[in-house]
């Protein structure tokens, strides 16, 4: 393991972005005070997470595959009916759910979840539903995409969910399910990032598509993709928990190879090394990686007035790291900006309709946060 791989220095050349706009593990430091004052809503059983409705209640999904709405006002809790069975083993879960950009007249809701298939495989799925938030019942569930099958191990799904800013097409990431070498097979959808029409069918003009590959894949050469989100300009940012240590933040373009699992800025488990990115070597590089891990969570874009500083940021939480991160955008730049220590593993953060800044913790009795500017 070479002294970047130990959390000390980072040397590759920068004709790659593995290092400096990458930061370097050892570049930011926990900052010794909050600049937000932190508020409890509720708690939850492993919450997932979570989605603002227009009336302001909150869908929050549940490992165990329950979804609750909740008046964040009273603090009351209703569980919705309706989802599909949802195998839990493992990093399995009711996971993503998002409100379709036609909401307002449809209520129409789009997830993801982890299903099980035959025998002891499992794959993720993407699903719609119409919500009655008045029962609360989900009606006309329909699985509109599952990914391969291939595995049967418990984890990287993925799942997550975001629509293009014209809302014509969905974006869906495909986790490789610990399998690793589908994530280089152009056959498969695992480890991918998959470009869809908003029924779930692959998306005319997805750029590998004539090399072969299947019709659904927009990008490749992933592990375990757990946050995708759009910025204001359109620029599609993902969010990828590495092996041991090497989590990363990738700018996604069409149609390239982002490496896994010939290439990573950290190791496998049992200690074998993987070779880091290099100038040159085919693949794309993580715009931000972290060294030692953090174990990312979730990630949302940030572009709103009430924290007018952090605006064109994107935040992550981190499972191991027990913290929030923020990442700071600069076109196709991106840098570390801030590292709080949050004392709790962080499972989801979103971005609320006044702009606060809401988090999910991890596990059982789980809180519910709201980040507000600080007095």
């Amino acid at each position: 393991m070479n002294a970047r791989k130990l959390g000390l220095s980072c040397t590759i050349s920068l004709a790659v972005a593995a290092c400096g706009s990458a930061s370097a593990p050892d570049e930011v430091q926990a900052a010794s005070g909050m600049p937000f004052q932190t508020t409890e809503v509720a708690r939850f059983a492993s919450p997932w997470a979570l989605e603002f409705l227009p009336d302001g209640h909150i869908l929050v999904t549940e490992k165990e595959g329950a979804l609750i709405l909740l008046d964040p006002q009273s603090g009351e809790k209703q569980t919705v009916s309706g989802t599909p069975r949802v195998k839990s083993e493992g990093q399995g879960a009711l996971m993503d759910v998002r409100l379709a950009p036609d909401y307002a007249t449809s209520n129409k809701l789009y997830f993801s979840f982890s299903e099980a298939r035959e025998g002891a495989r499992s794959s993720v799925a993407l699903a719609t539903a119409t919500l009655d938030p008045n029962a609360p019942a989900l009606n006309d569930v329909q699985v509109i995409f599952r990914g391969d099958d291939q595995s049967d191990k418990g984890g990287h799904y993925s799942g997550r969910i975001a629509f293009s800013p014209d809302n014509e097409h969905l974006f869906f990431t495909s986790g490789d399910r610990q399998l690793m070498t589908p994530a280089q097979d152009p056959k498969s959808t695992l480890g991918k990032v998959l470009r869809l029409n908003l029924d779930g069918t692959p998306a005319a003009g997805n750029p590998l598509a004539e090399k072969g590959f299947d019709p659904a894949v927009w990008s490749y050469g992933h592990r375990n993709l757990l946050g995708i989100a759009f910025d204001s300009d359109g620029r599609l940012w993902e969010m990828e928990m590495g092996p041991r240590h090497g989590d990363e933040i990738n700018l996604i373009k069409p149609g390239l190879n982002y490496g896994w699992p010939n290439v990573s800025m950290g190791d496998h488990y049992d200690g074998k090394p993987i070779p880091d990115h290099a100038p040159g070597d085919g693949y794309e590089a993580p715009k931000v990686y972290w060294v030692p891990a953090i174990s990312p969570g979730g990630m949302d874009y940030y572009n709103a007035d009430l924290f007018p500083q952090w605006k064109n940021s994107l935040f992550i939480t981190g499972l191991s790291g027990k913290s929030l991160d923020r990442i700071a955008l600069d076109g196709e730049s991106a840098t570390k900006a801030d590292h709080w220590d949050m004392g709790a593993r962080i499972r989801a953060v979103r971005t609320g309709p006044d702009g606060a800044l809401w988090l999910l913790e991890d596990g059982e009795n789980a809180r519910l946060l709201k980040l507000t500017p600080g007095e």
